[in-house]
């Protein structure tokens, strides 16, 4: 678990404790103690058991793919995948592939509902670009309508191994995954995602990927 649980929880049932000290009314107190069993949950971080072939590209976040599809940047084209997480995912975020970490990036910004596409370029956003040694990819962790902060514990020049923790966005956001376009894409969208061991993509010079939805269960 998160430690952020412990101190919301541990909070959440003193709040308990004093208002049954003063009132003894069960369901006053009931409401904190609901609220401290919710965050104890919310900020669950269970393991996983991340994927080893070469060339995977897992996904940072837990949630359902909302886009995957080839766009055009000013960098050329990428393949992008976007990834929704309600209050109910896991919201801790993970590290997509191995390598350096190049750029960390954080943008203040609105709190636009995390499905509407504007959010990417609007709302409070943390952009990070690994260096993978033949190739690069870009994540970016989105704030949502109810997400209020952005954790990011990775600074440039990190060295990072794939599916390894990275921070967490709180309480419902998005995440955009921006891949090489050469990148075999591995999920549609719809797809339910499981942070750190669903894999996305494969970059082509990994192999044959034909075997591919082995990787694409959640």
């Amino acid at each position: 678990m998160v430690r952020d649980g412990f101190f919301y929880g541990l909070a959440l049932l003193v709040v308990a404790a004093i208002v049954w000290h003063f009132t003894e009314a069960g369901a006053l107190t009931a409401i904190p103690v609901l609220l401290a069993v919710f965050f104890l949950w919310f900020f669950r971080d269970p393991p996983r058991k991340i994927p080893d072939g070469p060339g995977q590209i897992v996904s940072p976040a837990d949630g359902k793919v909302d886009v995957a599809e080839w766009v055009e940047t000013t960098a050329g084209g990428r393949l992008r995948v976007t990834i929704f997480l309600n209050v109910f995912n896991v919201h801790v975020n993970r590290v997509p592939v191995s390598g350096t970490v190049e750029l960390v990036e954080y943008r203040e910004g609105q709190f636009l509902n995390a499905m509407n596409p504007d959010s990417a370029i609007h709302n409070e956003q943390t952009l990070i670009t690994i260096n993978a040694g033949a190739y690069e990819v870009s994540f970016k962790q989105v704030a949502g309508l109810l997400a209020r902060r952005i954790v990011c514990n990775l600074k440039a020049g990190d060295r990072v191994e794939r599916g390894q923790r990275m921070g967490m966005i709180k309480f419902g956001s998005r995440v955009d995954v921006l891949m090489p376009a050469e990148a075999r894409l591995w999920v549609k969208k719809g797809q339910r995602v499981v942070g750190g061991k669903s894999v996305l993509a494969v970059m082509p010079e990994a192999g044959d990927v034909s075997a591919g939805s082995q990787g694409r269960s959640a």
